[in-house]
């Protein structure tokens, strides 16, 4: 769930950690990922034994999707493995994984050439984005067998996820000529729209009640994401960060509710060697209302430290990182040690 400006620049100088800082929260830290030219945006399964996440196949320049067992190092493809895919998602039971995928692009052959020519051209390469109205949301089984096709809109329709009762999907559209938010049925059916603003809405989650979505948001200004909360009637909105100087994005709950994990940058310099770091934010709940609270940075390295995820028992982190010694971005995992507060 990437949105369409920020990036990772692979050749850049040794990374540098802060260990000690990082052991506050960190420990037994490992790479997950190897053997594919760049893996990260990962999900556990809802029992912790497997992970999703998306992959650029060896001599394919776009992102598949890939399941693996944590315990395994042997990847396998899910995907259909043609077209942009991205924002893979397991389903609360674990049967299906959603997706998105522009594999039906009608012009896919001169899209694969055009991606082909850029990448041939070498240099130093931006992670980026693209919004490819061709995209569509599908769920697959876990054993590969049943792509189904979710969304048939024009325009984008991607960055999905369930709700913990595994009952609906919040994803990401332009159907309404800019990226927001909608709800629909876990089936495809009953879409209804929950943001409606200029801009970027994108990366949404359930909160595990499902009373409360969570996402990032450039309403403010261009490209310059903050993390927003909404309910899921769509009549309360909170905005958790607001500082135009740091891009935050990608934010995700804890199980237990009381804190938000996300990665955030400083470009008050611009974007060139500011690195993201991992951050925590206690959320405070009332009837009816959410607030954020206090905020502790994680991550303490040179390195893109982004996407981060809790598992499902909220006892580990995962995270995509360029803390690689080739620097190229795989999934990084670590026991989770830091106690939040109790409220």
């Amino acid at each position: 769930m990437v949105s369409a400006f920020l990036f990772l620049i692979l050749g850049a100088p040794p990374v540098v950690t802060d260990d000690v800082a990082e052991a506050r929260s960190l420990g037994n830290q490992r790479q997950v990922t190897s053997g594919l030219p760049r893996a990260g945006e990962g999900y556990f399964s809802p029992d912790g034994k497997w992970i999703v996440y998306q992959a650029y196949p060896v001599g394919y320049p776009f992102y598949q999707i890939y399941v693996q067992k944590l315990d395994e190092t042997t990847p396998r493809l899910l995907s259909t493995g043609r077209g942009r895919t991205t924002c893979s998602y397991f389903s609360p039971d674990g049967k299906k994984i959603l997706f998105a995928s522009s594999h039906t692009d009608p012009g896919i052959e001169q899209t694969e050439l055009k991606a082909r020519e850029e990448a041939a051209k070498g240099g130093r390469r931006r992670y980026m984005w693209d919004f490819d109205p061709h995209m569509d949301l599908y769920v697959v089984n876990f054993d590969g067998t049943g792509l189904t096709r979710l969304t048939e809109s024009d325009g984008y329709d991607a960055e999905g996820s369930f709700s913990s009762d595994g009952k609906q999907i919040v994803f990401t559209s332009t159907r309404d000529g800019d990226p927001d938010l909608y709800i629909m049925d876990a089936d495809g059916s009953n879409v209804r729209q929950l943001t409606d603003q200029p801009g970027y809405d994108g990366g949404p989650f359930f909160s595990p009640d499902n009373k409360w979505v969570i996402f990032r948001s450039d309403r403010q200004k261009k490209d310059m994401l903050q993390l927003f909360a909404i309910s899921v009637d769509g009549k309360a909105e909170v905005q958790l960060t607001n500082n135009l100087e740091q891009v935050n994005w990608c934010p995700y709950f804890h199980p237990d509710g009381k804190y938000l994990v996300w990665a955030g940058a400083d470009y008050s310099k611009g974007p060139t060697n500011a690195p993201f770091h991992l951050f925590t934010m206690e959320i405070d709940r009332t009837e009816g209302s959410l607030k954020g609270g206090a905020v502790t940075q994680i991550t303490h390295s040179t390195a893109q430290d982004v996407l981060p995820v809790f598992s499902p028992d909220g006892k580990k982190l995962m995270w995509t990182s360029t803390r690689t010694a080739d620097g190229t971005s795989q999934l990084w995992i670590a026991d989770w040690l830091r106690e939040m507060p109790v409220k």
